[in-house]
C-alpha cells in the first residue's frame, strides 16, 4: 500500500490558484507599489528643494548685484525689491555690511540672506570697496 493512499492524500494535480499563491502575489504587488510610491515621492520633494535653491540663489546674487551698483554707506543698504510673481512668493532678503577695519577704510563685507517662509535658503558673501 503506498504512503499517499494510506493517509488519503491526493496526487492528482488541480489546475487553478491557490490561496497562498494569490496572497504572495498581492504580496509582492503590494512591495512594488510601496516602493514606487515612495521613489516617487522622494523625487517629488528633491524636485521642490532644487527648485528652491535655484530661486534663492538667483534672489541673492541678484540682490548682491544692486549693493554692487549702489553708492557706497557706511550705515548699510536696503535690498532690492523682490520681484512680483508666483515663484517668488513668501521669499525675503536681508543685506549685512560690515566695515573690515576700524576706522572704515572704503572696505565691506557684504552677507546677503535669502529666506523662505522664514526659513535660510541661501546666504551669499562677497566684498563691496569705496571707490
Amino acid at each position: 500500500m503506498r504512503f499517499s493512499s494510506m493517509f488519503g492524500i491526493s496526487t492528482s494535480r488541480e489546475s487553478g490558484t491557490t490561496l497562498v499563491e494569490t496572497l504572495v502575489a498581492l504580496a509582492i504587488l503590494g512591495t512594488i507599489a510601496v516602493i514606487f510610491l515612495s521613489g516617487l515621492a522622494t523625487t517629488s520633494k528633491a524636485a521642490f528643494t532644487v527648485d528652491e535653491q535655484a530661486t534663492a540663489e538667483s534672489l541673492a546674487q541678484s540682490q548682491m548685484e544692486w549693493v554692487q551698483n549702489a553708492s557706497y554707506s557706511a550705515t548699510g543698504y536696503s535690498p532690492a525689491p523682490i520681484p512680483t510673481g508666483k515663484d517668488y512668493i513668501n521669499y525675503s532678503a536681508t543685506i549685512m555690511a560690515e566695515s573690515l577695519h576700524n576706522p572704515d577704510d572704503g572696505i565691506q563685507k557684504i552677507a546677503v540672506t535669502v529666506r523662505h517662509s522664514g526659513e535660510t535658503v541661501i546666504t551669499l558673501q562677497g566684498y563691496k570697496v569705496d571707490r
